[in-house]
């Protein structure tokens, strides 16, 4: 919007020079017109950068979302009407920076997973479903991240795109709407896509997860099988 405000501006100004210089019943100096010219010119060439950009530049809107989803599961349905749901106890940071964890996984040890810090009608869908996850199928699952900075989130796009995709404020992270979530079994975390139990258990999630309205990413061309989101209305991404 700003460049759109300086090109007026500029426009406006540049119209009031020319009349202040040349008034209609005054001849018009040929030296004055040269020099109103060449300022507007260069005025021009330097908003034009600004204005191709903003021009060219994909507009990125998260689409809505229909915060009124009519939820077909009777136990979702009746655990997001009842009081808040409480997130689980926490894993120890040992289990985050684990060999094979930091394998699947590049730099989780610095992960934000506090739940405070996601919104409350995302966390508490996403509670709703571990629940349904660990009552109904026996899986017991963590928060592997919640909330990711701009910063975190250009370190890992930095890292390749088999970290992440994203940039910065491309991400429903930055704004406590996107969640990576795994497995927990015999205490350890267990996230490879290559462990026919773990697979298993991420479909039946993205079923959950999509039934309470998040998108899931295991829907995606890059298929990120732990990681839902919901999208909120007004969001940019």
């Amino acid at each position: 919007m700003l460049p759109f405000i300086v090109a007026s501006v500029f426009v406006a100004a540049s119209g009031a020079g020319w009349l202040l210089l040349f008034p209609p019943k005054r001849k018009p100096n040929p030296r004055q017109r040269r020099m109103l010219l060449a300022a507007a010119a260069t005025g021009l060439l330097a908003a034009a950068p600004p204005l191709l950009v903003r021009l060219l530049r994909p507009r990125q809107m998260v689409p809505a979302f229909d915060d009124k989803v009519h939820i077909e599961d009777p136990q979702i349905a009746a655990l997001l009407q009842g009081e808040q749901l409480a997130p689980p106890p926490p894993l120890p940071p040992l289990a985050f920076s684990a060999a094979e964890v930091e394998l699947q996984r590049p730099m989780l040890a610095q992960a934000d997973r506090d739940w405070q810090r996601l919104d409350k009608d995302f966390a508490q869908r996403l509670l709703a479903v571990f629940n349904v996850m660990r009552e109904r199928h026996g899986y017991e699952m963590a928060l592997l991240e919640g909330y990711r900075s701009p910063e975190r989130q250009d370190r890992l796009a930095a890292a390749g795109s088999h970290v992440s995709n994203a940039r910065a404020f491309q991400s429903f992270h930055q704004y406590g709407l996107a969640a990576d979530c795994a497995f927990i079994r015999d205490g350890k975390l267990v996230i490879s896509e290559r462990d026919p139990w773990a697979m298993r258990g991420y479909q039946l999630y993205g079923e959950a997860a999509e039934s309470v309205g998040m998108v899931w990413g295991g829907r995606w061309s890059m298929m990120d099988f732990g990681h839902t989101e919901l999208r909120a209305r007004d969001t940019r991404a």
